[in-house]
């Protein structure tokens, strides 16, 4: 299955447009991302995992005025142990340890670290989260430590995983569903 996900930030004048075709236990994703503010930016990026959503590559190019950077991590260059990326003020990337225990449907918690990048630097820092079901539809995500300890929001969520709200960050606006 195949689809397009719109999200308007809602801390900053912010829109990404995502395209993820799910495999039975993988994704692929492609999506542009633009910003105003302090920092005006357009980032583009592309996410492929493997068997069970660990990432396995995550592409990054983003530029600004008189500046650009890129960055290309592999499953092996994630930090700490890492089974997945955390791309910084994007909403897809929390959609791996969703899926991969089924929060969005089912009962249960998961602690992982990830490798958070940080928008639009591309920094890559190590930190741990605890995703929780709350209920079918929502996902309490939790920031264990780093720069965001004790960070704590309320997901909802579709029948996929895909956020539909991110509290003071992200509003999906728009969605397609191609293929079966």
């Amino acid at each position: 299955m195949e689809r397009f996900a719109v999200w308007q930030g809602l801390d900053e004048w912010r829109l990404e447009v995502v395209r993820v075709r799910f495999g039975e236990d993988s994704l692929a994703a492609s999506g542009v991302q633009f910003a105003s503010g302090e920092r005006p930016y357009r980032l583009e990026y592309a996410l492929e995992t493997g068997d069970n959503y660990v990432t396995r590559a995550l592409t990054i190019e983003v530029e600004g005025k008189g500046w650009s950077r890129s960055l290309h991590l592999t499953g092996e260059d994630l930090v700490d142990g890492a089974l997945d990326c955390d791309l910084g003020l994007s909403p897809l990337t929390n959609l791996m340890p969703i899926r991969r225990d089924a929060l969005h449907a089912r009962e249960g918690s998961t602690d992982i670290t990830v490798a958070w990048v940080a928008v639009p630097e591309l920094t890559v820092h190590a930190a741990r989260q605890r995703y929780t079901h709350v209920r079918p539809g929502l996902v309490r995500f939790r920031s264990l430590d780093g720069e965001f300890e004790g960070f704590e929001a309320d997901l909802e969520v579709d029948d996929e995983g895909l956020i539909v709200h991110y509290p003071d960050l992200a509003q999906r606006t728009g969605e397609l569903a191609l293929g079966a």
